[in-house]
């Protein structure tokens, strides 16, 4: 007889604000076996991290209203359990993963410490054990070096390390329940994987339960055992996950079924010339040591980089976290030191100064990973779109006003929505910012460094559509890091393959894909297709 964990029942939460309450989510109800993995399943907006926030009751107590239901983890009334009661049951008998490790993350601690610090709490453990035991699941999480991760701030970490320390510090008191809110966002599809496995093999050692919070279908597929479905609010589909996979019966279920990236690369002139040539760049970071803070080692994190990058092409790099994808790209715009050449055009860039990049910063943009920590909180969409043209161009208030509603227009966004702020948007319509704000200085060149990763698949395929369609328009030329081959197949006609800094295959994407060399690129196709 399976026995119930974690039982939600008829859950209304609403946030109070000057206007009054706004209901987020409506007679929510859910049931988590001891052992059992539930997937909550929808787009940005749909009530997933409320419902799950809810449960540890983490959501902001000034502004939340439970409005009606019941939460009950193993007996225990969570929502109206004393706020000591909760600090007992939080990260020792219910762990949670958080989406974004650098929000999550002390940044003024380093990594040994907060995992330390953990087991100090809720194990009472000594520094020394508790130490060992911090090394040991860095280790398990697939981090490199431990030995020297364990001493480092988060900053000094990937995007992919700060997300295995979060899952080290949710699993590394052995929970009974493990909360993932989209654990594996930030991690390439190898990393993925092990994560993946790591988490099955852990929950059936300890016969923990999990409920994981996804918008990614295909993690669902490899490891859930029922799915939920969320949209608006409301709950629409709930299941064995072979019967919604196989007979989704509601609309909305079988579009994010039918959501996964697909298409062909734009169309690219036959005759077009080399845009950009990158030949034996290297970028070394020294490791100082001592009293007088000699080189002693350097950190190798690229070597011997090369490619020719055609007008209107999209070049795709891949590889995992730490492999060397977003220093290539920082180191071709020179926002990183490093050595080699770097033509664009027909002028070699790697001898410029500060000043003598200048002219080539409105030909050369950029979009980031994580729109959210890439535009300015403080600046209303129109002054951050807007930015770049009063660095690069003199012009009239009104001219520039005129051009921030146009270039609104193209990437999706409601002119009139200008005069808010990034906060009052949501993360697909925050990259179409960010997309905006390199499109408006009309550059030849734009690197994308996983700029979808963090979407919906839903939002994925919009962006996508748009990217391609505003290629096609303007001749647009892309350098494309992901971690998502699905992605790189839609958008790119060449790969670039990356690991440990180097690179182990390239070709033509198609080609690529339909028959690898190099077994790394084979593990990361053959993930990619599950």
């Amino acid at each position: 007889m399976t026995e119930t964990l974690l039982n939600i029942s008829n859950l209304t939460v609403g946030f109070k604000s000057k206007e009054g309450t706004r209901t987020v989510t409506q007679d929510v109800s859910l049931a988590i076996n001891k052992g059992e993995t539930l997937a909550l399943v929808g787009e940005s907006g749909s009530g997933k991290s409320v419902t799950a926030n809810s449960i540890l009751k983490l959501l902001p107590r000034s502004t939340v209203e439970y409005q009606g239901g019941t939460i009950t983890f193993d007996g225990i009334d969570m929502l109206s359990c004393s706020e000591r009661q909760l600090r007992g049951i939080r990260g020792g008998r219910i762990g949670m993963i958080f989406q974004e490790p650098m929000v999550s993350l002390n940044p003024l601690h380093k990594v040994g410490k907060q995992l330390v610090e953990t087991l100090e709490i809720h194990r009472g453990m000594r520094a020394t054990k508790a130490r060992a035991l911090a090394l040991e699941w860095l280790s398990k999480v697939g981090i490199r070096h431990p030995e020297q991760k364990i001493d480092a701030y988060p900053h000094e970490l990937s995007g992919g390390e700060r997300q295995r320390v979060m899952i080290a510090m949710a699993l590394i008191n052995e929970p009974e329940l493990l909360i993932a809110d989209e654990p594996t966002t930030a991690l390439d599809v190898s990393v993925q994987a092990q994560i993946l496995e790591l988490l099955k093999s852990l929950q059936k050692e300890l016969g923990m339960a999990m409920l994981f919070i996804t918008h990614d279908l295909s993690i669902v597929r490899q490891i859930a055992d029922r799915v939920a479905v969320m949209k608006s609010g409301d709950l629409v589909e709930v299941g064995a996950c072979q019967q919604v996979f196989s007979a989704p019966n509601h609309a909305y279920t079988k579009m994010l079924i039918n959501s996964d990236p697909r298409g062909e690369p734009v169309m690219m002139k036959d005759d077009a010339a080399t845009l950009l040539s990158v030949d034996k760049l290297k970028v070394w970071f020294p490791i100082k040591s001592g009293i007088f803070k000699r080189t002693t080692d350097h950190v190798k994190a690229v070597t011997d980089m090369q490619f020719k990058l055609k007008s209107g092409q999209t070049i795709g790099v891949v590889g995992e976290s730490g492999s060397g994808k977003s220093t290539t790209g920082l180191a071709i715009l020179k926002l990183v030191d490093s050595e080699g050449t770097i033509e664009y055009g027909n002028s070699d860039i790697q001898p410029l100064d500060r000043k003598g990049m200048l002219p080539y910063r409105s030909r050369m943009q950029v979009v980031f990973q994580d729109p959210f920590s890439a535009l300015n909180p403080r600046m209303s969409v129109a002054q951050v779109i807007g930015e770049g043209m009063r660095v690069h161009h003199d012009l009239e208030e009104a001219e520039l006003d005129e051009r921030i509603k146009g270039v609104m227009l193209e990437v999706g966004l409601d002119p009139e929505t200008r005069h808010r702020y990034p906060n009052e948007f949501s993360g697909g319509q925050r990259q179409r910012i960010a997309i905006a704000r390199a499109l408006i200085l009309k550059p030849e060149f734009i690197l994308l460094d996983e700029p979808t990763s963090s979407l919906d698949r839903t939002v994925q395929a919009q962006v996508l559509d748009l990217l391609k369609s505003l290629q096609e328009r303007y001749g647009l030329t892309y350098l494309f890091i992901s971690h998502d081959l699905n992605v790189v197949k839609s958008l790119c006609h060449y790969t670039i393959v990356m690991k440990a800094g180097e690179i182990v295959e390239q070709g033509d994407t198609q080609t690529l894909f339909t028959d690898p060399k190099h077994d790394y690129t084979k593990t990361l196709v053959s993930l990619s297709a599950m």
